[in-house]
């Protein structure tokens, strides 16, 4: 059957299109019969993808970073017959800054060997998380990692990497706090946070591990809640973010890590919210998370 590529041209500050040829030739080279169509702004992603499900087209490719596999997810969704219909399968050609979604499932970087897992057909069953009305394969967060993800977007001047540790730096100084009241599966807290991230996968932003006992393919949503008071204390915590075993900040006094299927999140406060690394709202006030348990056939090498 003939694939869908999905390229999102901005992925990487507008790398992605620079890259474009490569990717094509890698999947020229592994035998992938394919169109491609590019989006051509916010949303786009998401009805291409829609769209290429209801022409037929398997599998559909995610050209481009975490947002860009988001976004295709999403279509996915909305192209299926039902909320339990399974999705995909779904290839990605890693063109982002940070990738997370392929580090966490351990998928190659290299594009010539990411043509070849998308040519080779094999999936593996993966969990979506569902958020309100959207989708999500990777991390979504209230609060503090939003809060990164703006000021992020703002610094033009910075690059790759160094622009998430930097806009993180940025946040802390803020020192910004929630009244929440959260609740999930046998158990509740009622109290002030800095932060509440839900990952299906462990790193995010390339650099943090911030639900660091997080794994796509085990039927659970992983969510890591807790407050600091003051700035010194949250940038102590900062590098202890960025440790995957032990040491991780989830061992700090008042940071609690939770596997649950469902959750539920409700704040006094406005908080901005993102998920896969795309702000779905500046001021959200209540979100529900839910689990799917391997609905998602990725494919794998």
């Amino acid at each position: 059957m003939t694939a869908k590529i999905i390229l999102n041209p901005y992925s990487c500050r507008w790398k992605a299109r620079e890259r474009w040829p490569e990717a094509a030739a890698a999947l020229e080279a592994a035998g992938v019969d394919f169109e491609m169509a590019e989006s051509s702004g916010r949303g786009h992603v998401t009805e291409l993808a829609a769209q290429a499900v209801r022409d037929g087209f398997a599998p559909v490719v995610a050209a481009g970073g975490d947002g860009t596999v988001g976004e295709v997810v999403n279509g996915l969704a909305q192209a299926a017959g039902s909320g339990s219909e399974p999705l995909g399968p779904l290839g990605v050609i890693p063109l982002g800054t940070a990738n997370d979604m392929v580090h966490n499932i351990k998928n190659p970087l290299d594009l010539a060997e990411a043509a070849n897992a998308i040519a080779g057909g094999k999936t593996r069953p993966m969990d979506v998380i569902r958020v309100n009305d959207l989708y999500f394969v990777n991390n979504a967060a209230l609060g503090l990692e939003p809060m990164v993800t703006i000021i992020q977007q703002d610094m033009v001047w910075a690059k790759g990497l160094f622009r998430y540790l930097l806009a993180a730096l940025t946040a802390i100084m803020r020192n910004r706090h929630w009244d929440a009241k959260i609740t999930w599966d046998g158990g509740e807290f009622s109290g002030p946070v800095t932060l509440v991230t839900v990952g299906n996968g462990a790193v995010t932003g390339g650099l943090f591990y911030m639900t660091p006992h997080a794994d796509p393919f085990d039927g659970k949503l992983t969510f890591v809640y807790g407050f600091r008071k003051s700035r010194l204390g949250l940038l102590a915590m900062l590098p202890s973010a960025m440790k995957p075993g032990a040491g991780s900040y989830v061992e700090k006094d008042g940071i609690h890590e939770v596997h649950a299927t469902r959750l539920k999140v409700r704040l006094k406060q406005p908080s901005p919210a993102h998920a896969d690394g795309e702000l779905f709202s500046t001021g959200l006030h209540e979100a529900e998370f839910s689990i799917q348990p391997g609905r998602l056939k990725i494919l794998v090498p």
